[in-house]
């Protein structure tokens, strides 16, 4: 005779399955878990919508993860990079993702780059540039279009464009008190 697990049992009422919280004001914005989501971070989070735009999905992606150290290396054929250990390597990809955690020591030649740790050595970003309040960028870098977030740091030779002819149009250039940039 075989018996039913109390685990697979019907339920004595829908109650159980729902915890109890209160509802959120009219009007006000939610999480998914019901709770009321603070403005600074729903505009934090559009900030980070509008300057970062979704990776497409399907192409090589290499994530190297936290504690692991990748040392010495040429990575070729990498669509996307994740570093959030330390990587010390010569590349040539189209993103690269370096988490608050992560480092990456070496030459870098891409097409996106978002930089919440560091990075240091030679960088030619073709396309955009994103170092965020926790990134630091060091060394000889090369950009077509950059943002920097209040805190993030840029030092080293950093000059405009990704060809090797000058520019027609020098950039400008303003000085505000949330960009650190050393020379």
């Amino acid at each position: 005779m075989a018996t039913q697990s109390p685990f697979f049992g019907k339920r004595t009422s829908d109650t159980d399955s729902l915890p109890s919280r209160p509802a959120p004001l009219v009007g006000s914005p939610t999480n998914l878990s019901g709770s009321p989501v603070n403005q600074a971070s729903l505009v934090n989070a559009q900030v980070a919508n509008a300057v970062a735009p979704p990776v497409k999905e399907g192409g090589s992606k290499l994530t190297v993860g936290p504690n692991i150290k990748l040392k010495g290396v040429e990575i070729t054929d990498c669509d996307t990079l994740v570093v959030e250990g330390l990587v010390e390597a010569t590349m040539e990809s189209r993103v690269m993702q370096i988490a608050e955690q992560g480092a990456y020591k070496g030459s870098a030649e891409i097409d996106i780059a978002e930089i919440h740790g560091t990075f240091d050595g030679n960088l030619t970003v073709r396309e955009r540039l994103v170092i965020h309040s926790t990134g630091k960028v060091t060394g000889k870098i090369r950009y077509g279009k950059i943002v920097i977030e209040e805190g993030g740091q840029l030092s080293g030779e950093i000059t405009f464009g990704t060809s090797g002819k000058s520019e027609s149009k020098p950039p400008v250039v303003e000085s505000k008190p949330a960009l650190q940039a050393a020379a």
